[in-house]
């Protein structure tokens, strides 16, 4: 998943991002190496926290645009 990668060309650490998205800064941790998979409410928050495609997060896709 490129959530690591998403995060730190934000500039935004692992607790602000779990602050911001009422999730426990472990879970982030754990997403980002790959420990836990998120599930499918936590994919949702994540690509529109970053504004970005499921299928982008997910490293389907190399287009990060957002299909509405």
């Amino acid at each position: 998943m490129r959530l690591k990668e998403l995060r730190k060309s934000k500039n935004i650490s692992q607790l602000k991002l779990a602050l911001d998205l009422n999730m426990n800064q472990n879970s982030i941790s754990r997403y980002e190496t790959g420990e836990h998979e998120a599930d499918y409410k936590t994919l949702i928050a994540l690509a529109d926290y970053f504004n970005v495609s499921i299928d982008y997060l997910l490293e389907r896709t190399d287009n990060p645009k957002v299909n509405k």
